[in-house]
């Protein structure tokens, strides 16, 4: 992995939106956050464009992109919003030479294109971790927003979780695993399978989170996902948080099913309860970095290396 430098109050923080649009005010929301950060934030001034699907015209999106891959006084991307577009930058990101000074992406959801890209194709560490628009809107609580600034300027080397349960017999006998973690938004990676970018989870973590999906979809895209290869050697399946995806004319999902039925059938450990994704918590969980999860007793620990160094 490569490492990314801490931050530092003063740093320039290059903003960027390479999939959905926000409104102006929060724009303006996200350079407040970042400014009471006491950061600079950098945004282009026609980051977001009239578009009927996205923030701006795809070479608009990759220019501001590239411009924040290449800055040289920067060490920091910082995504505003998910939604979707940033795999349409893919096949123009892969033109690119791997930057000899590495960065930090931040950023969730439709972001999960980029972390897998970076991390697979330029061995970048990356963090999945709250947009700039949740941020500025006040959406993360006071408690989170400390941990991320723990983490993002240094005093924190790592983060623990310390509430996954095993949910088959392999997961239950793991004592101590040493490891890293790929992944985030599962309906994202789905889109990554068949491409030269398909996520690579061979002796790894493989961490999934969504929003929206019903059981049924979840259940075809872990069969896709299957079917294509992923799961071989993998390490583990770490679930996050699934929210929202509640059967016609109900009040419930099918979700406890659906992973019952998956922790059954893979011959992977499968864990649940990492505190991340679309929910009102979204803990940082660092991508491409050294973890180790350990379990004694019933009880899960999951320690992540944050990849800063400084």
């Amino acid at each position: 992995m490569t490492r990314w430098d801490f931050i530092k109050e003063g740093d320039i923080i290059d903003v960027v939106a390479p999939g959905y649009p926000v409104q102006l005010p929060e724009v303006d929301g996200a350079r407040d956050f970042l400014l009471k950060w006491k950061l600079q934030p950098r945004i282009p001034k026609n980051i977001i464009k009239p578009h009927f699907l996205h923030a701006h015209e795809d070479e608009m999106r990759f220019a501001f992109l590239k411009a924040a891959i290449e800055s040289k006084d920067s060490n920091v991307i910082w995504c505003l919003r998910g939604g979707y577009g940033s795999n349409r930058l893919l096949p123009m990101l892969a033109k690119l030479k791997k930057p000899k000074q590495p960065k930090l992406l931040i950023g969730i959801s439709d972001i999960t294109s980029l972390h897998t890209f970076f991390a697979q194709e330029w061995g970048w560490s990356t963090l999945h971790a709250p947009l700039l628009d949740r941020l500025g809107r006040g959406q993360v609580s006071a408690k989170h927003e400390k941990e991320l600034h723990r983490i993002l300027f240094g005093p924190d080397k790592g983060i623990e979780f310390k509430k996954l349960k095993p949910l088959n017999a392999q997961a239950r006998n793991i004592k101590v695993l040493k490891s890293s973690i790929v992944g985030g938004n599962l309906s994202v990676l789905q889109t990554t399978l068949g491409t030269p970018w398909q996520i690579q989870a061979k002796n790894r973590f493989l961490f999934l989170e969504d929003a929206g999906e019903r059981g049924y979809r979840i259940d075809k895209m872990l069969e896709h996902m299957r079917q294509t290869g992923v799961f071989k050697q993998c390490h583990g399946l770490i679930l996050g948080d699934f929210i929202g995806g509640n059967e016609p004319g109900t009040n419930t999902n099918n979700f406890k099913k659906v992973f019952k039925r998956w922790s059954d059938d893979l011959d992977i450990p499968v864990f649940q309860g990492l505190e991340a994704g679309h929910d009102v918590i979204q803990r940082p969980v660092p991508l491409n970095t050294s973890c180790v999860l350990q379990q004694q007793n019933g009880k899960v620990l999951l320690s992540i290396d944050s990849g800063g160094r400084g």
